[in-house]
């Protein structure tokens, strides 16, 4: 199996900063990709950046220049750094993993609320 335990949500005003942690751990080979999605109330869930394995990264168009996604490899940790945030970005984040086992595995955290105040 594999956990992936997030942290860094909160309440922020528009225009302040936040930055999220997702770190993975238990059974695979390697991690293949990570990232990030969000659900707002009423919405369906959408991709905000995702980074794989050889470095390279997406964003959503929504928060291209505003957000960074980065991964620290050794800890098997990914990072979001959100700035200028906007009352839109208000939602539960929820981090993402594939993995190689025997085959690939996809993962999901338990979610980490960001709300921002206008």
């Amino acid at each position: 199996q594999v956990q992936l335990v997030e942290s860094g949500g909160g309440l922020v005003q528009a225009g302040g900063s936040l930055r999220l942690s997702c770190a993975a751990s238990g059974n695979f080979f390697r991690i293949n990709a990570m990232g990030w999605y969000r659900q707002a109330p009423g919405k369906q869930r959408e991709l905000v950046a995702r980074i794989v394995s050889g470095g390279s990264a997406n964003y959503s168009d929504s928060i291209k220049g505003r957000f960074t996604i980065s991964r620290d490899y050794a800890k098997n940790t990914v990072f979001l750094q959100m700035n200028s945030l906007k009352p839109e970005d208000t939602a539960v984040y929820y981090c993402n993993a594939v993995v190689q086992r025997t085959r690939q595995y996809e993962y999901w955290g338990q979610g980490t609320q960001v709300t921002v105040s206008s």
